[in-house]
Formats: structure tokens, sequence, C-alpha cells
């Protein structure tokens, strides 16, 4: 990696180190932790946030298909989507997310493109005009404090059929590493919790559940886990 790339990693490495902030609505402690680290969140993250290709691909996008991603970020999962079908091919693409520092990327990434809409908004309250075929949340419901109230909104918006697809964080099943895991997550404000997928099984009708780990950028023999699930809507 070139000196460059070291001292861009650096800030963002000192910004998680320093936590996020404590005080303020969800959205300003959002702002106020991601605002410095937006335009190098991709390059860190991708060798952290893995399963979203495998996740978007058991998701079957088509042709015509109306997709929500909640919790969009910088909108990267616009690229993954791009290789199963092309965007405007796409009936409508809805990006809703909280933090002002990460839409401004996911703006960027959306711009030409009429058919993608990018919103500031909250997950758990947010509704698209009309049903969608798909919802989508990426390593985005474990920093949603509300999160069952998101998923309650995901299967309202859902048409008859319709897909969830979330990947995210998870503990891992056994050892005292769950403390640590938890109280590291959580202090930059990442909850993990054994809860996300019994609730994600309730709702919706299982189609597929994987697990797999990713390595933790500088920390050699740490992995960080998740899991992926895809249900329908009955």
């Amino acid at each position: 990696m070139s000196a460059f790339g070291l001292a861009a990693d650096a800030r963002v490495l000192w910004r998680m180190l320093r936590g996020q902030p404590r005080t303020g609505s969800h959205a300003e402690r959002l702002q106020g932790f991601y605002a410095s680290q937006a335009t190098r969140y991709d390059v860190f993250r991708a060798r952290l946030l893995q399963g979203r290709e495998a996740l978007i691909a058991d998701l079957d996008i088509r042709p015509g298909a109306r997709i929500v991603d909640l919790g969009c970020g910088t909108g990267s999962n616009l690229a993954v989507m791009a290789r199963a079908c092309a965007l405007s091919d796409l009936a409508g693409v809805h990006l809703i997310d909280l933090c002002p520092a990460l839409l401004d990327q996911a703006r960027q990434r959306a711009r030409g493109h009429a058919n993608i809409e990018v919103a500031e908004a909250d997950a758990a309250h947010w509704r698209p005009a009309l049903p969608v075929d798909r919802v989508l949340l990426s390593y985005s419901l474990s920093m949603m404090p509300d999160w069952p109230d998101v998923l309650d909104n995901a299967h309202a918006m859902l048409a008859p059929g319709g897909l969830i697809g979330v990947v995210d964080f998870r503990l891992p099943h056994h050892g005292p590493g769950r403390w640590f895991w938890r109280a590291w997550f959580s202090h930059d404000g990442v909850h993990l919790t054994d809860a996300h997928l019994p609730a994600l099984q309730a709702r919706f009708r299982t189609r597929a559940v994987g697990h797999g780990h990713a390595p933790l950028p500088y920390l050699p023999g740490a992995h960080a886990h998740h899991y992926r699930f895809v249900g329908a809507k009955d």
C-alpha cells in the first residue's frame, strides 16, 4: 500500500479508536463519526464488509425490480447490483440513510440515473410510494437502535413474494470473545446481538442463511463474524 493509503487508513483508524460521539441525535452521532471517513470509507471497509456480493446474488435482482437499500451508506451496493442487472433496467432504486457525509458519496454514485433516489431519512419510518420487490440491509441493521421497527417497516414496504436480504456482523457463537467483540463494536456505534436472525426468521419465510468471517484490518489473526439472510414476504 502507498504512503498516501497508509496515511488515509491511519485517519480512519484514529476516528474508530475515538469511537462514535456519545451525545446528540442518532443522525448527529453518525455524522460526527463518519464525516472525516466518508471519502475513504469504501476502500478501508472493503476488507471487512464481506458477504454483500453473495447476498445480492441470492436476491435474484431482475429488470423491472424496485429496490430499497436501507442504511445504504455510500451507495456502494449499486456497483454490486449492476453486475446482476443493468441499473437502467430497474424500475427504481431508493437509497436511504441518516448520515449526510455518506449520502454525499451515494449521490455521486447515483448521478446520471433518473431511476435512483437518494434520501436522508430514518429507515424505521421512511416508506416508498409503491410496494417494492427487494429490501436490502447491508451492515446497517446493527447500527439502528430501533432495528425491530426497521424490520416491521421493511415487511410493510415489500410486495407479497418480495425478498429481504440482510448481511451484518454477529457475535461469535462461543467463548470469551463474545464480550470483547460486543464492547469493541459498540464503541463505534455497532451493536452486536444474537436477536437479529430469530427476528428475521419470525417475520419472513427463510430462503437462505449463511455465515462467514473476515479479517480485521491491521489486527493480525483477528476476524469479525457475519451472517447472511434472505427471506420472503408471504
